[in-house]
């Protein structure tokens, strides 16, 4: 197969011979060892500290979460991998090649992952650690798209997991599977946030110590899990938030605390390309042109929010990366049903208890959000991502009767 490959792959790690081994039942312990032994090596490289989402990659192939994951998704029944998984990783978020390819790995498969052509630091450590350790079962490939790979690749897969927008996923698509491998789509996808002001303001009324200001603290941390889930990747990932629901009794009150707080962690943290603001003012007055809406006034372009007076069904088509926010005040949360299509993907949330979330599903019977989890947990990979078990989906059942 190797000799097929025009000159323009590059083998970051592993080969062809990487792919010829036979599946595994899911969670096998020569997989955990081979992951547990690849998170301490990140951990104990002092460069990993300087990327929180290499860190936390390292920290889900801990063997104690492993094993935790082989409680909750093993199961009595005989199980393979399928075979070969071929993951065409996305360009947008760094690390995600490296949960798509775990996913593969636990559930008992060989695996080839295409990076991006973009350089990310993140992905050269990942990569470098990898390669050091000599792992099994993978390979990491960097290639064009003009590269014969995604369909030499393709023809012999059993699996093809697409992370992209439809454009890509078209693309890929164009290139035949074998008759009995199917495909695994992540498509592009649009997430919002929900806040109950009523819980927002009672951070602001809890005693407050000299030198130690508790509900600045609070706030700070909210604000924090918040810029986490959107600037740290420019909202660019299908799971940052673009519109913010607001439910409660003082949203006003909420909102001047909430963003605030936002704006200083972004003036912390966040490195603003002056491009931006261009366009954020090229959304903002596209978005005014389709819609009513009211521009709140902010310190500086770090941050820009658009109060929208209605939720047109197509709010998902208005967004811009970098701190650009849709926000809108609602009685309930039930008034978020009738636009919620096959496009949102997830609701962060604060303020909301489980049970209330739960019924809010049910009742409207959603077509989209497969995710519903806590400021600060957007980004957390799962192996249940996108309303699918990626163990069960990438392998097999034996069944003897």
């Amino acid at each position: 197969m190797i000799n097929s490959f025009d000159k323009s792959v590059q083998w970051l790690v592993g080969s062809e011979e990487a792919l010829k081994e036979r599946p595994v039942v899911p969670f096998a312990e020569e997989v955990v060892e081979e992951l547990n032994e690849l998170s301490g090596r990140m951990l104990h490289d002092p460069a990993s500290r300087q990327y929180p989402d290499v860190v936390t990659f390292a920290f889900f192939c801990r063997r104690g979460n492993l094993v935790k994951l082989r409680e909750q998704y093993g199961s009595e029944a005989i199980r393979l991998g399928r075979g070969m998984v071929f993951h065409i990783a996305p360009s947008n978020v760094p690390v995600n090649f490296a949960y798509s390819m775990v996913a593969g790995l636990l559930a008992g498969n060989t695996n080839v992952v295409r990076v991006s052509q973009k350089q990310f630091p993140q992905v050269d450590l990942i990569v470098k650690h990898m390669r050091e350790m000599g792992m099994h079962r993978v390979a990491v490939v960097r290639y064009p798209h003009e590269s014969n790979a995604n369909a030499i690749f393709s023809a012999d897969c059993a699996v093809r997991v697409i992370w992209g927008g439809d454009a890509t996923i078209a693309r890929i698509r164009e290139c035949a599977l074998p008759a009995r491998s199917f495909d695994i789509c992540f498509a592009d996808r649009y997430s919002i946030a929900a806040i109950n002001s009523d819980e927002l303001t009672k951070l602001k009324t809890e005693i407050i110590v000299p030198e130690r200001d508790k509900n600045t603290e609070n706030l700070k941390q909210l604000a924090e899990r918040f810029y986490n889930d959107t600037y740290l990747f420019d909202q660019n990932a299908c799971s940052a938030p673009h519109l913010v629901v607001w439910t409660g009794s003082h949203v006003e009150e909420a909102k001047q605390l909430f963003w605030d707080a936002v704006q200083q962690a972004a003036e912390q943290k966040y490195q603003f390309q002056e491009v931006m603001a261009v366009d954020k003012l090229t959304a903002m007055y596209k978005q005014s042109c389709a819609m009513p809406t009211c521009e709140e006034q902010t310190k500086n372009n770090l941050l820009r929010r658009v109060e929208i007076k209605e939720l047109p069904s197509d709010i998902d088509s208005f967004r811009c990366a970098g701190g650009y926010f849709s926000e809108y005040t609602a009685k309930s949360l039930d008034e978020i049903a009738p636009i919620v299509n096959t496009k949102y993907q997830t609701l962060a949330y604060f303020g909301f208890e489980h049970d209330e979330l739960r019924d809010f599903v049910l009742r409207n019977r959603l077509t989209g959000i497969d995710r519903i989890v806590p400021f600060g947990e957007t980004t957390t990979f799962s192996l249940t991502w996108d309303g699918m078990n990626l163990i069960e989906r990438m392998s097999r059942i034996i069944d003897i009767l």
